[in-house]
């Protein structure tokens, strides 16, 4: 199963049933908590669909722990940042989910991949149009693949019709692969033994192992390295970091928890991420992933020119993503029941992890951490809802544009 899609919804094709049963094995006690220094309630509001949105999630979906932080910059400063939180980031010792936490986040990476290919692009040191040969001649070749199709663009928009690694086989059980080190062009090597995926957009981490290599080749560096100089530190995302082989999360953090095999609920917190690289390997925090949205769309790291390079998207497959999602450069685009659309990207980790950060009209961020994986269709669906409340909830039902 794809661990490293934006949502688990891509499993769902794989056993459902299974799925559901998951769900039911996992427990978690739900509880409502605050992140120090957020504000709910009094004069700010009760946030009670967010909230509802949280128990739903944690006491009929059988997550461990949901966590959202909220930042609004149209709103009052004492009311421009809140959290909401239920259920538990420990299981031993019962501390509840919170939103100062790390996590896994992903491919949630991949924005803060895309970011870095468009300043390389806005520098004229990389071309949207230009094809992985350019850079990586005899890279992409046999199996119906040729790199000299395949421009930076098609790589970025997932419509490169490379295979993803992550529906080999081996990756079906992905915890027997868990302390494993990976290199990328060994990776991208085993997806191009896969068969050809149907449709002509086709989500696959493949495409941004092939960026990063981009990026080694025209800078220089590690792309690791590169999105540390130019995103990471200037923008002080001192819980955002790159664990390389170390399995540990490092720093104050939540557990996080799949369904084994065996239908039992197993810590999957120690994990060598090597095999998402700058696909999915990123550890960060919801406050990190807000700020780094905020920056991304007011400026502060690409031109407009790239920005709007961005936000250009193609009809993304519903089953790998969800009904109404369009995929960008790095950016999905969702419409919200209030009307306009929310741009951002989620992500899963095989161990449990899922993020996701998402920036709606007048610039409201939301953050969502859990440290389960929504494990059916309806859960994934309750994942999304809360979302949509968390960008929604006290604005004018009136339609707005993004």
């Amino acid at each position: 199963m794809p661990t490293f899609s934006p949502t688990s919804g891509t499993g769902r094709r794989a056993g459902l049933a299974a799925l559901v049963a998951a769900t039911v094995l996992a427990t978690g006690p739900a509880a409502t908590a605050q992140a120090p220094g957020s504000r709910s309630g009094g004069d700010c509001g009760t946030h009670d669909q967010t909230r509802q949105a949280l128990r739903i999630l944690t006491e009929r979906d059988g997550i461990t722990g949901a966590a959202v932080l909220v930042s609004d910059p149209t709103a009052d400063e004492s009311c421009g940042r809140w959290a909401e939180t239920a259920g538990t980031a420990d299981l031993r010792t019962g501390r509840p989910m919170n939103t100062l936490d790390r996590l896994r986040v992903g491919s949630v990476t991949k924005t803060f991949t895309a970011a870095l290919v468009l300043r390389l692009v806005a520098e004229h040191r990389l071309s949207l149009e230009a094809p992985v040969d350019r850079y990586l001649p005899g890279l992409i070749h046999g199996h119906g693949h040729d790199g000299g199709l395949i421009t930076v663009r098609r790589l970025l928009q997932h419509t490169s019709g490379l295979p993803d690694y992550l529906d080999a086989p081996e990756w079906e059980h992905p915890e027997r692969l868990r302390y494993r080190h990976f290199e990328p062009r060994d990776l991208v090597t085993r997806a191009l033994e896969l068969p050809r995926p149907q449709g002509t957009w086709h989500y696959a981490t493949t495409n941004y192992l092939v960026l990063g290599m981009i990026v080694r080749e025209v800078t220089g560096r590690t792309p690791e390295a590169e999105i540390t100089r130019r995103i990471i530190k200037p923008l002080g995302l001192h819980d955002t970091y790159w664990p390389g082989d170390d399995t540990r999360v490092r720093g104050p953090h939540s557990r996080s928890y799949f369904i084994d095999g065996d239908g039992r609920r197993v810590d999957g917190t120690a994990w060598n991420l090597t095999f998402g690289g700058v696909g999915g390997a990123l550890v960060s925090s919801p406050g990190d992933l807000t700020r780094f949205a905020a920056a991304l769309f007011d400026g502060r790291l690409l031109p407009e020119a790239q920005l709007a390079e961005m936000r250009r998207t193609v009809a993304a497959d519903a089953d790998r993503l969800w009904p109404g999602a369009r995929y960008g450069l790095g950016l999905i685009s969702t419409p919200l029941s209030c009307g306009g659309t929310w741009w951002g990207h989620g992500g899963t980790v095989p161990g449990g992890h899922r993020a996701l950060i998402a920036v709606g009209p007048g610039g409201r961020s939301v953050a969502v951490a859990l440290n389960k994986v929504p494990a059916s269709l309806q859960a994934e669906l309750d994942f999304l809802d809360l979302v949509d409340k968390s960008l929604c909830e006290g604005r004018s039902s009136e339609r707005t544009s993004a």
